[in-house]
């Protein structure tokens, strides 16, 4: 299962946009996860540091 955001903790920070190896992650105001690109290492949980990202 890919990366999941919770839109109500994220803060925009960009951390996981730059720990995410293959690009899944955008940021509009709120960090966007490509479902269909993330490969689910999980390096965007523990670059969050509001943990706002979980694996579902």
């Amino acid at each position: 299962m890919p990366a999941e955001v919770d839109k109500g903790k994220c803060t925009g920070c960009g951390a996981c946009v730059e720990a995410c190896p293959v690009e899944a992650i955008t940021m509009d105001e709120k960090a966007i996860v490509d479902a269909d690109k993330c490969v689910d290492c999980g390096a965007c949980v523990d670059a969050c540091p509001v943990e706002a990202i979980s694996m579902k």
